[in-house]
């Protein structure tokens, strides 16, 4: 779907989505448990669908409630003997492949897993490398990768003890595993070998696993102590409103509109709450510079705001991004570059240079973010902005566009 923006500022109150990252976890949280658990606000996009229906393939019961909310059956403390050999397709999501790696590895000893997009280019060697240490057969090929460890939550693949990991790839890997360890029959250790970028992300999933009665402790900065012979208990919770979807609104409000944003806790474990204080920064004229390894899913709407500001803005240790659902470091460029803006990517950086838009037609490369990113500038140009590839936005945000309408956009489908 192609659509035609023409220029205009927003204005009213909006509520960003229910968090995205935070129902990957409870609902993996729920379906571990010994019970039934009860999730609400949880959003209808392809993201949160892929996890659904990767639990429910490994046994997890999922029931929509009247309320709107989902009724979750657990595995019954998540070992149990799932029907073997489960396929779990994962859609485009990211954590959805990552976490469940160590969980399929958990309940059935062995899983396929298949992918769209770019998914399963993404990066899976840091579990690689450690599966294989521990002794399970690894096979990636022609887009599906095979994992298995033996069956059971005994099986050498999963024993209890150290696991290393490198810090700076994701911490989806570390969340995986703390999943999983506190089932097995002794305590284990989770092992940053580098320094651990985005450390909120993992603050999210032991927010999660503590609502399910599951903990761990930190040793020092990278060592995460997680005893064994835990049992996730069944809880209540609702979905908290996504900081990382409340940037694209923020960066509205940046380039003009009055934007009133609502329902955000702003003591949430998110780590892309940092946009609040990002925006400020970014308000001030001059040169800027901005570290996104803790919040790399921000970079899209920071750079919509960095393409309007006085001077120029540079986004550091952003190699991750390369990675995304697109090359989100060359889409950003490009998004901005077709707009009339200036931009320069790096290995691992971005800089923007800020100064007028002019519009034009920008590729969203099938990347929920950059179609967002580019709706929001299209509100500071001076000429209509097509964007291409408008759908994508279901990945994260299914309502996005009629949010877009409500607010005063205007938007006709080409």
């Amino acid at each position: 779907m192609d659509l035609q923006i023409t220029p205009k500022k927003l204005s009213g109150p909006v509520t960003p989505p229910p968090s995205k990252s935070q129902a990957h976890r409870l609902m993996i949280a729920a379906a571990l448990s010994g019970g039934v658990s009860v999730l609400r606000g949880l959003a209808d996009s392809d993201d949160i669908r892929a996890t659904r229906r990767c639990l429910a393939a490994l046994g997890a019961g999922m029931e929509d409630l009247p309320d709107g909310s989902l009724r979750v059956h657990g595995l019954g403390h998540g070992v149990v003997m799932a029907p073997p050999f489960a396929t779990l397709d994962c859609g485009e999501s990211g954590s959805t492949l990552r976490f469940l790696i160590p969980v399929a590895l958990l309940v059935q000893g062995e899983a396929s897993f298949t992918g769209h997009g770019r998914l399963m280019e993404r990066p899976l060697r840091p579990y690689e490398d450690l599966f294989r240490e521990k002794g399970v057969a690894w096979d990636l090929t022609d887009g599906v990768l095979t994992v298995n460890g033996g069956r059971g939550y005994d099986a050498l693949a999963l024993s209890p003890g150290e696991y290393r990991l490198p810090g700076n790839v994701s911490s989806q890997f570390f969340t995986g595993l703390l999943f999983a360890l506190p089932l097995l029959d002794g305590d284990s250790a989770l092992v940053s070998t580098t320094p651990l970028e985005s450390r909120d992300y993992l603050e999210m999933t032991r927010q999660a696993l503590a609502a399910a009665g599951v903990t761990s402790q930190w040793a020092d900065e990278n060592t995460l102590l997680v005893p064994g012979r835990q049992k996730y208990q069944p809880f209540a919770a609702a979905v908290e409103a996504d900081w990382s979807q409340a940037g694209f609104w923020y960066a509205a409000d940046f380039l003009d509109s009055r934007v009133d944003i609502r329902g955000l806790n702003p003591d949430s474990a998110q780590g892309d709450k940092v946009v609040s204080e990002l925006y400020w920064k970014l308000a001030r004229p001059g040169d800027a510079e901005i570290d996104v390894s803790g919040c790399p899913d921000l970079l899209p709407p920071l750079a919509v705001m960095a393409a309007v500001r006085s001077g120029a803005t540079r986004f550091t240790n952003a190699a991750r991004l390369r990675m995304k659902e697109s090359d989100r470091l060359s889409t950003a460029a490009a998004l901005l570059t077709a707009l009339g803006g200036q931009a320069e990517e790096g290995p691992d950086f971005l800089t923007v240079h800020g100064g007028p838009l002019s519009g034009g037609a920008v590729d969203c490369a099938n990347d929920h973010r950059i179609a967002m990113a580019a709706a929001i500038a299209a509100t500071a140009c001076a000429g209509p902005v097509t964007v291409r590839g408008a759908e994508c936005v279901k990945k994260s945000y299914p309502d996005f566009w009629e949010v877009y309408q409500a607010l005063g956009g205007d938007i006709h489908v080409l």
